[in-house]
């Protein structure tokens, strides 16, 4: 694969992913009410999802996503169910502010459990899904598209969707500290889960 051709996609993929979406919604909304904790666990699942729909996009294996309806079905309902969780917890969340919070923040949510659930919600954006299925296609010539380039975009991947996610939990994650007070961590708490809720929404209805 060319210098040229890697660059085209490693910026189109980039603002893919910058692009506003459930996923990113949901990392910013976990963000500002989590902080940091289990966020690596959390963006590898969307990394894995977007090398899962990288390969089937790259080996032709596009139609195979396309026609397994079913299980498109099974999937998109699992990732909105997930973050319909996430935002119940959010929304119950005890209102301790920001300093109070113990280790413990991530009581219930294992790093499994944070991987899996991203790993859903990537399996089962739309977002997601046209860019790898419809968009790829038009930027890389898949039918010649060799051994080392599909590696080289594996690593492009792997280390553009890391850096930009990892951006917005930063971001979000020093925003948090803006809120201190009970009363503002309940109403963080319940704003971002009402926003989880929206992204389950959008997932589910597309």
């Amino acid at each position: 694969m060319s210098l040229y051709g890697l660059l085209v996609f490693s910026a189109i993929y980039m603002l893919a992913v910058a692009t506003p979406g459930p996923g990113v919604a949901a990392v910013i909304a976990r963000s500002l009410a989590k902080g940091t904790r289990g966020a690596p666990a959390f963006i590898a699942g969307f990394l894995v999802g977007d090398l899962i729909w990288f390969a089937f996009a790259a080996t032709g294996l596009a139609a195979l996503a396309q026609s397994a309806h079913a299980v498109f079905v099974v999937v998109k309902y699992a990732g909105a169910a997930y973050l319909l969780y996430l935002a119940y917890k959010l929304w119950t969340a005890p209102a301790a502010p920001v300093s109070d919070q113990g280790p413990d923040i991530e009581a219930g949510q294992k790093p499994l459990q944070l991987f899996l659930g991203s790993l859903a919600l990537t399996l089962a954006n739309p977002k997601t899904m046209i860019f790898f299925v419809a968009l790829l296609p038009t930027v890389v010539q898949l039918e010649k598209l060799t051994l080392l380039g599909f590696a080289e975009m594996v690593v492009a991947i792997s280390i553009l969707l890391p850096l930009t996610l990892g951006a917005y939990v930063l971001l979000a994650a020093r925003a948090r500290q803006v809120f201190k007070s009970a009363t503002a961590v309940r109403r963080i708490n319940r704003g971002t889960g009402a926003a989880m809720a929206c992204a389950a929404v959008a997932v589910a209805t597309r």
